[in-house]
């Protein structure tokens, strides 16, 4: 699959990192070609780096996993994204894309014509780039109302080495999926449990 990422920092190159050892093509959409975060992930033969439209060009699926204000600026260089799957990787805890309640919301407005799912988002970048503790992998959890997107979602996470994606329901779970993420971030920061924490489903047999 031809994957394009846009936010090569923290989680967009952990993630660039599982999928590019998983097979796929990855296109990183960055202003500066020769010099932006992340530019190590090109000893992969299977990532390039490319301006944001031409990588969202050459992909079938964009990641987005920038600063929520990056928002306006990204879906502008984008350009076309009709039919494309836009998967919405960040979070408005500190600061969000005003006057959007969140990146979703802004997504859905902004990108014409292509189909949001909200995922990525709900852990820490280490836990993306492994996401195995012990001998369990640990859960992602996705949002959006495209079943099919959702469905090529779900099979990029389990791609990317986790366990399983739980699907939290429609467009309108999206924001919930926020507070969830802002669940983790309280456990790991706030509370002090440290970063190498991860959530996991656990379901009882009979």
């Amino acid at each position: 699959m031809h994957i394009a990422i846009i936010g090569t920092g923290n989680v967009g190159g952990a993630l660039a990192e599982r999928w590019a050892k998983a097979g796929h093509t990855i296109h990183l959409g960055v202003r500066l070609l020769d010099n932006f975060k992340g530019i190590e992930l090109l000893q992969y033969p299977n990532v390039t780096a490319h301006p944001i439209f031409e990588a969202v060009a050459l992909s079938e699926v964009v990641l987005i996993a920038a600063t929520p204000p990056a928002v306006f600026s990204i879906v502008e260089q984008m350009g076309h994204v009709e039919g494309k799957i836009i998967i919405d990787a960040m979070n408005s805890v500190r600061v969000g894309p005003d006057p959007y309640p969140n990146t979703f919301e802004a997504l859905k407005a902004l990108a014409k014509g292509a189909e949001i799912v909200k995922c990525f988002n709900t852990t820490g970048f280490e836990n993306m780039r492994n996401p195995v503790f012990g001998d369990m992998a640990i859960d992602m959890f996705m949002a959006g109302s495209p079943e099919k997107s959702k469905a090529l979602t779900r099979r990029l996470a389990l791609d990317a080495g986790f366990a399983e994606c739980y699907d939290f329901g429609g467009d309108d779970k999206a924001a919930l999926l926020e507070q969830f993420a802002l669940c983790w971030i309280n456990l790991a920061i706030m509370q002090g449990y440290g970063r190498g924490i991860a959530f996991k489903v656990l379901r009882r047999e009979g």
